[in-house]
């Protein structure tokens, strides 16, 4: 039985109860006496911790991806919730729900699943709907789709989140296309749904955390998404060449510059405005899971964000709530990251 989320720990608490490490590093102090680094999560959530006395005794019960038993006392240092950790014991997978512990989307399969559809029927262009309908209609492709994360760290980093980044984008691109007459809407809402769609090939999800394939390291998202598209696009008769170099300009050129990985800077009125849409899906995403630590009311500054190279300055969640209450399911989005401790590369 899981009675305590992460999301509900407070300065001082006690804590007894079930967790999934996210990760382990076992150090040492000046010295000499070894001490164990953790990350522990669970749907709500994660959480620093530190075991100081038998580390060597303890980590043999905390390899990534297990559930333990952990007793802990909560402790705020700088304002940063951790826990200081007294014992924890594995615990058999098959005696515990890892829906518990596995973040994901709050928002419906299902009803995301039909928008996407809707927007591939809308499509002008006869060649990219049916490449766009062929795809997503596929039942080997779909459910991993369904399933996929949209990235390890940044934003959408939970079950689902491929999906719900992609319809984000996705009806961001269909309300440009409407306010500027010169944009190709059929080229456009192509590349917003197909951008991530290597993502089901770069993740290794079936396990949790999540974490790169062999194919995902080698090659990245957006090389395997232009194959996969290729793919498709070889079994549609008389598919147009140049419509399909341009798709798949947008989707290599979609991060926008070499240095954050893509393979090709953005040289089409589309591709620009799908690497803007696609860079501000991400951040708000990343800004939201950080304002929902914020739990007490008004505004406040997050710890330096290496990522963005910025302080955040973030409203709690509390205030969010009393403001804009159609909005309090985002209260329990799965997998927030870290106030102090993100420093990945943007994905």
């Amino acid at each position: 039985m899981k009675n305590l989320f992460i999301s509900d720990i407070t300065d001082g608490q006690q804590v007894k109860d079930l967790f999934l490490i996210r990760e382990v590093s076992r150090a040492e102090t000046r010295a000499g006496k070894p001490y164990l680094t953790l990350k522990v999560m669970d749907k709500s959530g994660e959480l620093a911790g530190r075991v100081w006395d038998d580390a060597d005794r303890w980590l043999e019960q905390c390899a990534v991806g297990r559930v333990v038993s952990l007793s802990a006392q909560a402790q705020s240092y700088k304002n940063i919730l951790q826990l200081k950790i007294n014992s924890l014991q594995a615990v058999p997978e098959d005696e515990v729900d890892m829906a518990l512990f596995v973040p994901s989307t709050s928002e419906d399969i299902g009803e995301m699943t039909k928008e996407l559809l809707k927007f591939a029927r809308s499509v002008d262009d006869e060649f990219l709907r049916k490449l766009l309908l062929k795809l997503f209609q596929d039942k080997n492709f779909l459910p991993l789709f369904q399933k996929a994360p949209a990235a390890k760290f940044m934003h959408h980093a939970y079950l689902g989140g491929l999906l719900e980044h992609t319809l984000h984008v996705t009806r961001l691109a269909d309300q440009v296309a409407a306010l500027y007459s010169s944009v190709d809407r059929s080229l456009l809402l192509a590349g917003a749904m197909l951008h991530d769609v290597g993502k089901v090939k770069e993740f290794s999800f079936a396990s949790h955390p999540f974490d790169y394939s062999d194919q995902g390291r080698l090659m990245g998202h957006m090389v395997i998404g232009v194959e996969m598209v290729q793919a498709r696009i070889s079994k549609i008769k008389n598919f147009p060449a140049e419509t399909g170099v341009r798709l798949k300009h947008l989707i290599l050129s979609h991060h926008g510059r070499y240095e954050f990985g893509a393979p090709s800077l953005p040289m089409l009125h589309e591709a620009f405005i799908l690497n803007f849409i696609d860079d501000m899906d991400a951040k708000i995403n990343y800004m939201e899971r950080l304002s929902s630590q914020v739990k007490e009311e008004g505004y406040q500054w997050s710890e330096y964000q290496r990522n963005l190279e910025r302080f955040l300055f973030l409203r709690g969640h509390k205030e969010q709530e009393e403001s804009q209450p159609e909005t309090k399911a985002r209260e329990e989005v799965s997998r927030p990251p870290t106030l102090w401790d993100l420093s990945a590369k943007a994905e």
